[in-house]
C-alpha cells in the first residue's frame, strides 16, 4: 500500500508515519510537506534513506506539487492544516487558504488517480462548544464553528463530504479530540508548559483556567486513523477521543506537580477572544463498529509525554531558536 501523508512533517502526521512504518513492512509513504513554521524534518530523520519513505516539499495548494505526490498513491491521508486557534484569529487568510483550498486541490488529484481512499483528518472544534451538563460530542453533532480555524475545518469537511456524494470519491473522516505526546510544536500548551518551565520560565494560563479538553495521545489516534481506513465505511465519520476530559487547570496543575514545580510558577494571561468552553468526544461509534478505543491512559500518557520533551531539549531548544528549519537546506539543500 502506498500512502500518501500530506503535512506528514507536522506533529500528528509525523506520528501517524513513525506508527504506520514501525507496524507494517509493506507500507510505502509518501510525505507532502510545505515545511511551514511548524512542519520540521527532524521529527523524521529516522526514515531518511529507508526506501520505504520519500520525502516531497510542496504546497497542497499547488496542483503540480499534489499530482507529483499523488503518483501511484493508493491511499491519501491528509493531516496538512493550519491548526492553531490563535495565529487563526490574527491572520485568516491562511487558514482559508490551506484549510479549504488545498483540501479541494488534493480532492480533485484524488479523484484523478482513482484512489482506493481518502482520508480527511478534522477537529471535534467544528462542532463549536458545550455546556458543562450537555451531551459529548458524535457524529450526528451540529456543526457551529466558533474561530477561523475551526470554520475553516468545518468546510473542508463538507468539500470532503461533497465529493463523495457527487463524484463517488471513497472517503472518511476523523474528527479528534486535542492531541498530545511526541513532536508536538511547543506553542500548544502541553510542550509550551514544560519547555517554559525547563527554561524557568511561567506558565500562561488564559482566563480562569477551566476551559475543558479531552485529551487523546497521538499513538492512540495514529493507530484509529489506521483502523478506520482499513476497516471504515466509505463516506463515514468516525469521532476520535481519549475519555479524558481535564480543565486547562487541571492540566496545569499535574505538569507542575510532574515537574516539581507549584503554583507560583503560574502566570494568568487575558482569556483567548470567543474561546470555547468545553469539547467532549462520544467515541462509541468507532469502538463498536471497528474495535478501536485509547490504550493510553491520560495520566501515564502526560508523564511520558513530559519524559518526552525533557530527554530531547535539543529537539525543542532548535524550534524556539528557529535553528530546525535550517535541518531541510543542510539534508535536502533547499532553502526555507
Amino acid at each position: 500500500m502506498r500512502i500518501l501523508v500530506t503535512g506528514g512533517a507536522g506533529f500528528i502526521g509525523a506520528n501517524y508515519i513513525h506508527y504506520m512504518l514501525e507496524k507494517y513492512e509493506d507500507v510505502e509513504i509518501v510525505n507532502l510537506d510545505n515545511l511551514t513554521y511548524a512542519g520540521n524534518l527532524e521529527n523524521l530523520k529516522e526514515w531518511e534513506g529507508d526506501k520505504r519513505y520519500k520525502f516531497i516539499k510542496g504546497d497542497i495548494c499547488d496542483e503540480n506539487d499534489v499530482s507529483r505526490a499523488m503518483e501511484g498513491a493508493d491511499v491519501v491521508a491528509h493531516f496538512a492544516a493550519e491548526s492553531h486557534v490563535d495565529r487563526s484569529i490574527l491572520g485568516p487568510a491562511a487558514f482559508i487558504e490551506t484549510n479549504i483550498v488545498g483540501t479541494q486541490v488534493l480532492l480533485d488529484a484524488a479523484l484523478k488517480a482513482n484512489v482506493k481512499r481518502f482520508h480527511h483528518v478534522s477537529t471535534d472544534e467544528v462542532f463549536g462548544s458545550l455546556g458543562p451538563n450537555e451531551p459529548k460530542f458524535n457524529e450526528d453533532t451540529p456543526y457551529d464553528p466558533r474561530s477561523p480555524y475551526s470554520a475553516s475545518k468545518a468546510s473542508s469537511d463538507h468539500v470532503v463530504r461533497a465529493y463523495h456524494h457527487t463524484y463517488g470519491l471513497p472517503i472518511t473522516i476523523s474528527n479528534c479530540s486535542n492531541n498530545y505526546g511526541p513532536y508536538q510544536f511547543p506553542e500548544k500548551l502541553i510542550p509550551l508548559f514544560v519547555t517554559n518551565l525547563v527554561e524557568g520560565k511561567k506558565v500562561p494560563l488564559y482566563g480562569d483556567g477551566m476551559n475543558i479538553r479531552d485529551w487523546l495521545h497521538v499513538l492512540d489516534h495514529a493507530e484509529a486513523i489506521d483502523v478506520i481506513i482499513r476497516n471504515g465505511k466509505e463516506g463515514e465519520t468516525y469521532c476520535v477521543g481519549g475519555n479524558s476530559e481535564k480543565t486547562n487547570k487541571e492540566i496545569t496543575y499535574k505538569i507542575l506537580e510532574i515537574m516539581g514545580k507549584d503554583e507560583e510558577s503560574i502566570r494568568q494571561v487575558e482569556d483567548r477572544k470567543g474561546h470555547d468552553r468545553r469539547y467532549a468526544i462520544d467515541a462509541s461509534k468507532i469502538k463498536k463498529e471497528l474495535g478501536w478505543e485509547p490504550k493510553y491512559s491520560f495520566e501515564d500518557g502526560l508523564k511520558e509525554t513530559v519524559e518526552w520533551f525533557l530527554n530531547n531539549k535539543d529537539w525543542w531548544q532548535k524550534i524556539k531558536s528557529g535553528d530546525y528549519q535550517k535541518y531541510y537546506e543542510k539534508q535536502y539543500g533547499g532553502k526555507l
